[in-house]
Formats: C-alpha cells, structure tokens, sequence
C-alpha cells in the first residue's frame, strides 16, 4: 500500500517507519527542510531506541522516503496520515493550526481517492474540520474528488514506540464508511496476525479515547504522587501502598508509581486541552482533571522543597549533581520535563547545578541557554565533583545501581534526593546515606 506521513517527529516518524517496515512504500513529509536533510543523510531528529536502524534499513530497500514537496506527497499515498504537532495554545487548547494547513495540502492537490486519517492527537470535532478544509480546496479547484475522513489516535511510549506500534494492545479506528474501514483493516492487518486489536466506532468516539486514556493515566500517577505525600506525613512507605493495592486486579500496578510529576509531549497537553474543551465547548468543568493538573503542578516542586527544608531556603554557596534531565528516560524529550522545574527552584535559590544525563544534554542546552549556574557533566560520576548532595530525577537504568562507596567518597555530604524511588531506603540508609525520597 502507498502511505504518506505528513510531519517527520516522534509519532509521524515512527508510524511511517514501522509501516515500511511491513512491506508498505511510504513518504514522510515535512515542511522543515533541517530534518529532512538529517533524514536523508542517515540520522533521525530525535532520539527513540532502535528507530534509526530501522530507519536506514527501510531507506537502502526503497520502502521508505521523505520529502519537503507538499503536492508530491499529496499524490503519492492513498492513506495519508496526519501526524504533525498540536502544541497548546496560550488558553491550553490544543493549536489545530499544523493540522488544519496539512488538510489544506491534501485537498489543493489530490486527484484520486483518499483516506485522511487524523493520527496526531487533536480534541473531539477535529475530524469535521480537516473534512471542511479539504472540501472547501477541492471546491475552490471546482473538482468533486472522494475522500474520507479516519480518526486513528496513536499510543505510542516514548522510549518504547517501536514495540507499541509492532505490537499493538489495541487499534482505534474511528470511520463512518466501509471503504475506509476496509482500508484501514488491510493496512493495520501485518499488526495483528495472532488477534483482531481493532476498535472500530465513530470517529468523535476515537478522538475522545485518545484524551481519556491520557487523562486517566495522568490521573493515577497524580493520585499516587498525593499519596505519597501524605505516607510521609503519616510515617508510611508508598512502595508497600503501591504493591497492596496493585495487587488487586481491578486496579493493577500499571502508572501506579510515585515520584516527582508527570512531563512530556502527551500528559500535561492532553490533559490541559480536554479541560479547555469540556468547558468551551459544552459548559463543563471538570473538577477531577483540573485536580490533577494542579496536584502535577505542585509535584514538580517537591524536590527543590525538600532540598531547601534540608540545607536551608537560602540555597547560595550550594552545589548540586543532578542525574537525569529528560521527563522519562529513553528519550532525550525535555517538554514538561520535572528537571526544568527543579533546576529552576535551585537557581532561583541561589544554588549551582551540575547535570547529567544521558542523551537529553543537547535539548537542555536549549531549555536553559546561557545559565551560568548550570553546567553539563560528561557522565554520572563527573557531575557528582564538588557536589553538596545529589538529586535524581529521572529513571534511567544506569542509574539503577551506581557504585555507592564511589558516591560516597565523591559529594560533600552524604545525601540523596530521590524523585524516582530508584533504592531501597533501608540499604541505602545503612550505607550511612541521608536518603529523602518520594512517599518513603
């Protein structure tokens, strides 16, 4: 099948990628010229563990291709997907704008028929205005070309977006005719050979589930952020409250864990735009939601508060290693991340930071141009040099098990502050550690 991918970041390069990858011929298209010349010289613009080998391979066997030529990728496909970026806009509602003009593109140039699936994340009613922008160019062309409209979100994990697109739990398909629910049976068939994962229903249906899946997600790691909270006030340890009420099937340990706030592309977005729709656009406050927005808020802040109730709120003549910089590890995505936050609350503190972590240097470079107060370490053990305690914030596996004596020998004073929950706090303290982690 012949697919085009318009936009060439973290779900549009995935997607196309892994539909290659099957035997289908795809162009990704994108309007910035930078990426694609990055692209085609091999690299990829982002970082996603095993996406650049798969990218190469699909490239030398001529499946996949990219381009910045609007009409040829309008030609090329018979499924075009919609994979560009819907950022917030000022008032949290998801900016349709990238959507909008990419539907716009497909109805200027398309002569045949057509399956525009809308795969970015957008709010409930997107499909009906990607229909609305693409008959309103057909009309302008005085042609009457078919076409249908697909909303098919995604779910992909940063850091493990291969393994969700190959392996799916679930497909949603949202369609209101047969012949783009036949097409979308026949494209997503390789990904479901051992079982049907398709969900088809409406398409204001589909476009909901994205946001609800996220908010719910978001909803239970917010929920256990405030239980942890309070199992410090009251003397308990969150862990042994995660194992017993994970252990009950009706609730599961998934995104039950402790720590210092969600971040990324997709939570804190998808979250802030289905409160701003359910309140334009049918009157509704949504007090659960608007809770978990502002507990999240409040949890990137608990690090840098510890930190100050243990050495004091004047932070100045303080140095402090920082271990992890990306909002999740597996990725170098700096959005939303709780480091930003954190380093934040010690700069303004008056204390310096030394930062490592393993791939997301380059974006915090760009999240913090010209700080003089923080400074970037080559590896773990560099940044722990001349530090008063070290802090962690993301999950990393190489943080898993540092060497302890090291660590030890290396900072000034023997502390850790934990956002991830990453040590068993009786070990550790028996190591002759101050260890203040989350809920413990």
């Amino acid at each position: 099948m012949k697919i085009t991918v318009i936009g060439t970041g973290y779900v549009g390069l995935v997607s196309g990628t892994c539909l290659a990858e099957v035997g289908n011929d795809v162009l990704c298209l994108d309007v910035d010229p930078a990426k694609i010349k990055i692209l085609e010289d091999g690299g990829i613009p982002i970082f996603e563990p095993g996406l650049q080998d798969m990218v190469k391979r699909n490239v030398a066997v001529g499946r996949l291709h990219f381009t910045t030529d609007v009409e040829r990728a309008a030609h090329f496909g018979t499924v075009q997907f919609i994979a560009v970026g819907t950022p917030p806009d000022e008032d949290g509602s998801a900016d349709m704008k990238y959507v909008t003009a990419a539907a716009r593109n497909i109805g200027k140039f398309m002569t045949d028929y057509k399956v525009v699936v809308d795969k970015s994340t957008v709010p409930v009613g997107t499909a009906d205005a990607v229909r609305a922008a693409i008959t309103d160019e057909l009309q302008k062309r005085g042609v009457d070309t078919p076409f249908s409209i697909v909303s098919n979100p995604e779910f992909l994990k940063e850091g493990a977006a291969i393994e969700d697109f190959m392996k799916p739990d679930r497909i949603i398909v949202g369609c209101d005719d047969e012949q783009a629910a036949h097409n979308m049976r026949a494209l997503y068939a390789p990904f479901q050979r051992n079982h049907d994962r398709m969900i088809l229903m409406d398409i204001r249906s589909a476009e909901l589930t994205k946001y609800a899946a996220n908010a719910m997600l978001a909803t239970r790691i917010s929920f256990m952020n405030e239980l942890a909270n309070l199992a410090e006030k009251l003397g308990a340890d969150i862990e042994h409250v995660r194992r017993g009420i994970g252990s009950d099937p009706r609730i599961g340990y998934d995104f039950l864990y402790a720590g210092a706030g969600y971040g990324g592309s997709c939570f804190p977005k998808d979250v802030k735009a289905l409160i701003k729709t359910a309140a334009v656009d049918a009157g509704i406050h949504l007090k659960v939601l608007n809770a978990v927005e502002e507990a999240n808020d409040l949890q990137k802040h608990v690090l840098g508060n510890k930190i100050k109730a243990r050495f004091g709120a004047d932070l100045t003549g303080k140095h402090f290693a920082l271990w992890g910089l990306a909002f999740k590890a597996n990725t170098d995505d700096m959005r939303e991340a709780t480091s930003r936050e954190v380093i934040k609350d010690l700069i303004a503190a008056g204390a310096t930071v030394t930062a490592y972590d393993p791939v997301a240097g380059t974006e915090a470079r760009h999240c913090f141009p010209n700080e003089p107060r923080l400074s970037y370490a080559d590896n773990q053990n560099a940044a722990l040099d001349n530090a008063d305690a070290l802090v962690i914030v993301t999950e990393w596996k190489e943080f898993r098990s540092p060497d302890f004596d090291n660590l030890k020998a290396k900072l000034r004073n023997p502390i850790i502050f934990d956002g991830r929950n990453l040590y068993d706090p009786k070990t550790v303290r028996g190591l002759g550690f101050e260890y203040l982690a989350i809920g413990r």
